[in-house]
């Protein structure tokens, strides 16, 4: 995984306070994630611990977790190719099904025309690994989409005129409104 010491939130970069531990390596001090299974191995140390957050992979499911996720601060939810829309599932499972109310990160190989999408699904910060997609964003490429089908986690406004499976989506200042 590239990691550039940033994520992108609310229309502009700003610095990553968290750091990913391996696993088997110590934890450092500070916001630290880490990943399910050592989280599941190693619950008893590490329930205490402050600013603990939880890597969750594609394939993982989240019914063996619902009663530890209140416990962590952030979940970021790992992304290895753009083609990979499983990350998009859990997101909407912990936001909807569970009440997942902690910040939610994807990971990995995210391309530029998924970014509004990300956060449609309830995502609140990207780390972006694709170097093109970090670029057009750091020079301002507008995100918005001036309509879409689900309202997800955005509040749902009026529908299109002619098309009621249509939603305008709210503007929120980052997005250009």
């Amino acid at each position: 995984m590239t990691v550039h010491g940033d994520v992108f939130a609310k229309g502009r970069f700003t610095a990553d306070q968290w750091t990913f531990a391996a696993d088997g390596e110590a934890l450092p001090n500070g916001a630290v994630f880490v990943s399910k299974a050592r989280w599941l191995a190693e619950r008893a140390a590490l329930d205490g611990r402050n600013a603990l957050g939880l890597v969750l992979e594609p394939s993982d499911r989240l019914d063996d977790l619902a009663d530890d996720l209140g416990r962590f601060a952030a979940i970021a939810v790992r992304f290895p190719r753009f083609a990979d829309g499983r990350g998009y599932s859990l997101a909407r499972l912990l936001r909807e099904r569970y009440g997942y109310k902690g910040e939610l990160r994807a990971i990995g190989d995210i391309l530029l025309d998924q970014v509004a999408h990300f956060f449609r699904v309830g995502f609140d910060t990207l780390a972006i690994d694709h170097e093109p997609t970090r670029a057009r964003l750091l020079a301002g490429a507008h995100l918005c989409q001036p309509v879409f089908y689900q309202p997800a986690v955005e509040p749902a406004t009026s529908p299109v005129p002619g098309r009621p499976w249509l939603r305008v989506p709210y503007q929120d200042a980052w997005c250009g409104a």
